[in-house]
């Protein structure tokens, strides 16, 4: 007779507790990943670094090419 009583708490719980607990768990776990790390925070500020020196750089060998050889665009 224990075991049928039992049984009515056991389903309470499976229905209502724990899928809240879940939701819970699983959206708390989301917004911590969310964010981006100080870590992460710094290579992407060295690497934007490096592409605007890599743009610069590319800005100066075309500069350097259309006064050398104008027809290089035109070449294949």
């Amino acid at each position: 007779m224990s075991g049928i009583a039992f049984m009515p708490l056991a389903v309470l719980f499976m229905v209502v507790v724990l899928p809240i607990w879940i939701i819970a768990h699983y959206g708390t776990r989301w917004r911590s990943n969310r964010a981006i790390s100080s870590g992460d925070e710094q290579l992407l500020a060295e690497l934007w670094d490096a592409a605007g020196k890599m743009e610069d750089r590319l800005a100066t060998l075309e500069r350097i090419l259309d006064e050398e050889a104008p027809d290089w665009r035109t070449r294949s």
